[in-house]
């Protein structure tokens, strides 16, 4: 299976639909994806409003801008159907589903999408927040490979995970470190990006950069957030440093040279160093691209 290319999602802000104030601040923002919430974010009496709000912004959304994903309500809930037909007249880039449980949600709502007759390059994105989610998580993951799916992302739903759980949330998340580094490992798996969780403290930027920093550490591919002010240290922590450029440069360059041709291993400054190395530093530089 050849591997996707996906646009930067380092900095993936979530946006209540229903927060018209939010929404308009969106152009002066920096981050690579936006998150517009019809679920947790919208209180019941408030959705029908959040939807046509969608619709007007989408309907004069600027080129060049950010992702825009919208995240519906659970289809079975009553709000699902509604969302999920607002969500295909605006034509976001993608469709985030909540609460996904086993294969059979993914498999619903994309024969929904396919009724609504939903473009085809329309993304799918789920949320893994639930016990079964995780006990799911490897059949999950096996719907990006396949290229016919819609199945595009995973984002990690810590905060329902914790409740769901009754796990003890602590700042360093040493309880569900586990469970993380599972998702990872099943995106990856299934030619997935993967995204971390939220961190609910947005005043204390230190702890979230360290955060942010575990987060790329363990292979996820950007963090979700709930404020601005979390859009810069997002940003750093997701990209890559002038020393990993520069290593990945520097492989490159080495496998490139003639007497180079068709060797599975190099020394490079006493370092052995094999073509999976090359292909690593490959992607490296084209998600600097």
């Amino acid at each position: 299976m050849s591997e996707r290319i996906h646009r930067p999602r380092r900095a993936v802000l979530f946006v209540p639909a229903s927060n018209e104030k939010a929404i308009a601040k969106l152009s002066s923002l920096a981050c690579d994806a936006v998150i517009f919430d019809l679920e947790d974010a919208v209180a019941p009496e408030a959705k029908a409003a959040a939807r046509e709000r969608l619709k007007t912004w989408f309907a004069a959304r600027p080129k060049g801008g950010p992702e825009c994903v919208i995240r519906v309500n659970p289809l079975a809930s009553e709000w699902g159907r509604d969302d999920l037909a607002a969500a295909c007249e605006c034509a976001p880039d993608a469709v985030l589903l909540p609460k996904v449980d086993t294969p059979r949600d993914i498999h619903d709502v994309d024969d929904a999408l396919d009724e609504a007759a939903a473009p085809d390059d329309l993304k799918l994105w789920i949320m893994i927040e639930t016990p079964k989610a995780m006990l799911n998580i490897g059949a999950l993951a096996e719907f990006g490979r396949d290229r016919a799916a819609r199945l595009d992302c995973f984002v990690a739903g810590t905060n329902d995970l914790v409740k769901d759980t009754g796990v003890l949330a602590t700042p360093d998340r040493r309880y569900i470190m586990p469970w993380l580094l599972q998702m990872v490992l099943a995106a990856r798996a299934g030619g997935l990006d993967i995204l971390d969780g939220v961190s609910n403290d947005f005043r204390d930027l230190d702890a979230f950069a360290r955060e942010c920093a575990e987060g790329a550490a363990m292979g996820f591919g950007g963090k979700t957030l709930i404020h601005p002010a979390q859009i810069g240290p997002a940003l750093s922590a997701f990209s890559p440093s002038a020393d990993a450029i520069a290593e990945a440069e520097a492989v490159r360059s080495a496998f490139a040279l003639p007497e180079n041709a068709g060797k599975g291993v190099i020394s490079i400054d006493g370092r052995m160093v094999e073509r999976l190395h090359l292909a690593q530093a490959e992607r490296l530089l084209a998600r600097v691209r």
